[in-house]
């Protein structure tokens, strides 16, 4: 196994199965990870009363000799020479004699003793006589002095290669996709290397970012062209190598071939009782299309009994038109009513205007955070002489998207925004001719309510606009 973990190429997979069950709205499994010099495991999470739980007998039972009985609602457990005892809904427990208050209650499962995930640092110091450290937005917990550091940097060759250097063995899974190499490390300690975010005087490889969510670490690194990740050193070094390509022509405004075939200097769809119409001023030109998506009698998700998606992504553009024009970058609004579009008006619309960026918005009660989405393209048809396919429109736009996804994870990330990137078939971004992405937003801890918070909103406003506004000029270069 090890000779092939040092030889091996990384694994090439596709995300488009992860964003499928994201779509569909199956929600992730929510897991912690435990790091120590004796075991690194995982173990799953379960929520109670919206509070996050861990069972305390799986918690300890690979550090040290653990054993746990239950007297109806008492439950007792005994880690090496220290006992406990735990009351089901109760916050007071006793530790080697003394009493003591959980954040939340105590609960039995079935015999299995939980107890919240926020009182971990205290309990694993008390059961443990080490210290620990918990990064309890992403679930990771640090026992004792265990954690792997790296180095960055790419080499001067031809081609260039980025080096990274662990301070102990490591086994990423590895996918590669459009614009960026995924690095994800479930059983590794891993931690930043000073900061979140590096960057190299490369153009093959200008970026990448470390960040860490839901029991896992992962190293982005962005480049151009697809990239290959292999091992050496026992799995201490990982080296990272663009993919020969041939030189990319810069894109073209070209007409846009419609589905029936029209060329794209026909009429654009009339949208009734719209505050956007075919008659917009061309005189007026606009940076950013901002889409709030659905509208009208399409609802879109119900998030409560009362909240509907295209009520909160409305309020969600409006503040982000607010944010942008405030730092210069003139905005249209799709839609700034409850008024009803079809994908390809709202595509026909964005076109029209040839904005350095259109920005499409959803909205979710699963997860938290955020999840940006580039256009996974469907196999089409050529393009024919100065008309671009409508399905593949966003073929030569692709990098520009790229460009913005990036900077909009690296936005949130600086603001502890839960973040995740991915690629799916999404219209309308199959048929922009900008660089697109949409932004999906999901309550920040798991609470409904915070959709509709101003302060939430503001947050993904502002991280939204600095991401583009720190690309503006390469996207500005699109059109």
């Amino acid at each position: 196994m090890r000779t092939c973990h040092r030889l091996r190429f990384a694994l090439i997979v596709t995300a488009l199965l992860a964003c499928a069950a994201i779509l569909s709205g199956a929600p992730e499994a929510k897991r912690i990870s435990i790091y120590s010099t004796t075991a690194n495991y995982s173990l799953p999470v379960t929520e109670h009363n919206g509070t996050d739980y861990v069972g305390l007998l799986e918690l300890l039972q690979s550090l040290g000799s653990v054993a746990a009985r239950m007297d109806g609602r008492v439950w007792r457990l005994r880690y090496n020479n220290v006992d406990s005892e735990f009351t089901d809904e109760k916050t007071r427990f006793r530790l080697q004699g003394h009493e003591l208050d959980l954040p939340a209650n105590f609960f039995l499962q079935n015999g299995r003793g939980l107890v919240p995930l926020s009182a971990l640092p205290m309990l694993m110091q008390r059961f443990l006589g080490t210290p620990v450290n918990f990064h309890e937005g992403s679930r990771r917990l640090f026992i004792g002095n265990v954690s792997v550091h790296f180095t960055a940097q790419v080499s001067k060759t031809n081609p260039p290669n980025l080096v990274m250097n662990f301070t102990s063995p490591v086994n990423p899974m590895i996918a590669t996709e459009p614009g960026k190499l995924r690095m994800v490390f479930t059983h590794e300690p891993l931690v930043p290397p000073g900061s979140q975010i590096l960057t190299f005087d490369s153009a093959a490889m200008p970026s990448a970012m470390f960040q860490e969510n839901n029991g896992a670490a992962e190293v982005v690194v962005n480049g151009p062209v697809p990239l290959f990740a292999r091992f050496s050193n026992d799995g201490r070094t990982i080296t990272i190598t663009p993919a020969p390509q041939t030189a990319a022509q810069p894109p073209t405004q070209a007409p846009l071939q419609t589905p029936g075939q029209q060329p794209a200097n026909a009429t654009i769809p009339q949208v009734a009782n719209s505050a956007v119409s075919g008659n917009i001023t061309p005189a007026l030109t606009y940076f950013a299309v901002v889409d709030a998506s659905h509208g009208g009698n399409e609802r879109g998700a119900a998030l409560t009994d009362q909240l509907a998606e295209k009520d909160v992504t409305l309020a969600f553009a409006r503040r982000l038109r607010q944010e942008l024009e405030m730092h210069g970058l003139t905005t249209l609004l799709v839609r700034d009513g409850d008024t009803t579009l079809t994908l390809d008006q709202r595509a026909a619309i964005t076109n029209q205007n040839h904005p350095g960026i259109y920005i499409c918005l959803h909205a979710a009660s699963q997860g938290s955070g955020i999840r940006i989405y580039a256009a996974s393209l469907p196999a089409g048809e050529e393009n024919r002489g100065p008309f671009l396919n409508w399905d593949t429109a966003q073929s030569v736009f692709q990098s520009f998207s790229q460009i913005a996804e990036s900077s909009l994870v690296a936005e949130f990330a600086k603001r502890q925004v839960p973040v995740r990137s991915l690629l799916a078939p999404l219209r309308p971004l199959n048929n922009i001719t900008a660089a697109a992405v949409a932004i999906e937003i999901a309550p920040p801890a798991g609470k409904l309510s915070d959709l509709n918070s101003a302060s939430y909103q503001q947050l993904v406003a502002e991280a939204a606009t600095a991401g583009i506004e720190a690309v503006r000029d390469k996207l500005g270069a699109a059109r």
